[in-house]
């Protein structure tokens, strides 16, 4: 080995610290009690918020390597600051990383990642399955990781190209449903913790047996005693705690509609319980507004939100559970499912549909959002285009693709360009510097899109307003040059029609 292989082989050597005295790892440890106990009395993101384990117990957790989990924390961060500088944050449910994209493209602020969505097309099994936590643990995190690297991807095509991001930032917050956490207190610890791993800003638990859990919206749902729902959510605010990451732990209760329950373990659920018993064993309970108000005051403290689900939108039984919650706990934010479950135009008419989320707001549900939005979104346009291309061919494609184009100049909408769009462009740079800029394969230069795409003008222009913004995916329906009978049920349709 020559002197200077040895010398460079020396100068990255990594040589072991000095290992600390007894008292000095003692002085450490108490000093790191004492910011984190000064953490929790003084920052104001701890108002109002209960733990019941000290802050030795963190620290003994956590092992003695700190691992940064930069998403998660960035998410959480901006999120809180929304939640509190913003009338409220309104959000869709992605089913995709595209589709996330698209949402922070358009400018919504924060991104819901639903386990519906994942138990109908996005989980680990690959299977489509209804919303009875059939699938493996941990899809979702798996979702929100999926998530988090196509804005990721978006943030470096952007940013090499010097581009603004949407809202100065593509990484919108996501708010993750933990269901009723796959199991017990252990479980929910775990899946907590694979949450924040994948970047997740705010985690959700509902107080349904993980076992029987239902979609919010079916029949024979089964609540597990509140004592037991609220440890879970201290399993999940000490996982964060644990990763050193503020995540926000929202708390749903399905206690509005559900008539089953486990255990009658807790005096706070008997005034609720029927008497009467099932075949299973559970105990029959009465269901509604006063039982979930009751379940909310429990689990305030433990949450930053409360979410109480609901089977229909109402604005007086949310304003009389917001009231309820804030008479104890004023300061306690709440959320809101505005769900697809719903059939909104029979249950209300227009004008209070359009004000149905400011008067939420005004009552403190600060997080609103449509669950399965991507599920719908993804159905009903692959739906309308097949519909259209059966009829008439490439003149419905044709017309999406003028839509497209329509999007692009208006409103910034940049997936037409699909080569570019993924990254093409992005790892075209890529390899012209590593090859010192004498790469002659690069992939976007001479392509159909580069020849095709530059410089289109819109072929459809849409009008502003309200209207704009609900045309249908192929603008008006195409027509065919070949003669074809159609029936009504043939007919291609708008969306809303």
């Amino acid at each position: 080995m020559s002197a200077k292989e040895n010398g460079n082989k020396n100068s990255t050597r990594h040589f072991p610290t000095p290992s600390m005295s007894s008292d000095e790892k003692t002085a450490q440890y108490a000093l790191a009690q004492d910011c984190l106990n000064y953490e929790w009395s003084h920052n104001p993101r701890w108002r109002g918020i209960e733990r019941p384990y000290t802050a030795e117990d963190v620290l003994r957790l956590r092992g003695s390597v700190h691992i940064e989990h930069t998403l998660a924390c960035l998410g959480a961060e901006r999120l809180w600051d929304l939640l509190h500088t913003e009338p409220y944050v309104n959000a869709l449910g992605a089913v995709t990383g595209n589709q996330a994209v698209q949402q922070v493209q358009a400018g919504l602020k924060a991104i819901y990642v639903s386990g519906w969505q994942v138990a109908a097309d996005a989980n680990n099994a690959g299977q489509m399955y209804p919303d009875q936590s059939l699938y493996p643990a941990d899809s979702v995190p798996n979702l929100c990781r999926r998530i988090n690297s196509a804005l990721q991807r978006a943030d470096q095509i952007h940013h090499a190209e010097g581009k603004v991001a949407p809202g100065q930032t593509w990484f919108a917050p996501l708010v993750a449903d933990a269901e009723a956490g796959f199991g017990g207190t252990l479980n929910a610890f775990e899946l907590m913790k694979g949450m924040i791993e994948a970047g997740a800003a705010c985690v959700h638990f509902e107080d349904q047996l993980s076992s029987a859990k239902k979609c919010g919206h079916l029949g024979g749902k089964v609540l597990v005693p509140t004592n037991e729902a609220v440890q879970k959510l201290v399993a999940a605010r000490l996982a964060a705690d644990v990763m050193g990451v503020p995540t926000l732990v929202m708390a749903r209760t399905d206690a509005d509609s559900a008539q089953l329950l486990t255990s009658d373990i807790d005096l706070r659920d008997r005034k609720f319980c029927t008497g009467e018993r099932t075949a299973e064993g559970f105990f029959r309970i009465r269901g509604g507004i006063e039982s979930a108000i009751a379940r909310g005051l429990a689990y305030a403290p433990y949450s930053d939100l409360l979410w109480c689900e609901t089977s229909h939108p109402d604005l007086e039984e949310a304003r009389q559970f917001a009231d309820a919650i804030h008479s104890k706990y004023p300061e306690k934010m709440l959320a809101y499912n505005c769900s697809p479950s719903f059939n909104w135009r029979k249950k209300l008419d227009e004008k209070t549909i359009e004000r149905f989320q400011p008067e939420l707001a005004r009552m403190g549900y600060k997080f609103q959002f449509v669950t399965l939005a991507g599920f719908h979104a993804l159905n009903l346009s692959m739906f309308e285009l097949a519909r259209g291309y059966k009829l008439a061919g490439m003149t419905a494609y044709s017309r999406l693709q003028e839509k497209e184009f329509s999007r692009e100049t208006e409103f910034r909408y940049e997936a037409v360009k699909h080569q570019k769009f993924v990254g093409t462009g992005y790892f075209d740079q890529v390899q012209q510097v590593i090859s010192g800029g004498l790469a002659s394969t690069t992939a976007l230069t001479g392509s159909t899109e580069a020849e095709q795409f530059g410089g289109m003008k819109p072929l459809l222009r849409p009008e502003h307003g309200p209207d704009a913004a609900c045309q249908p995916i192929l603008g008006e329906c195409p027509h065919t040059s070949a003669r074809i009978d159609i029936g009504p049920e043939e007919m291609l349709l708008p969306s809303g029609d």
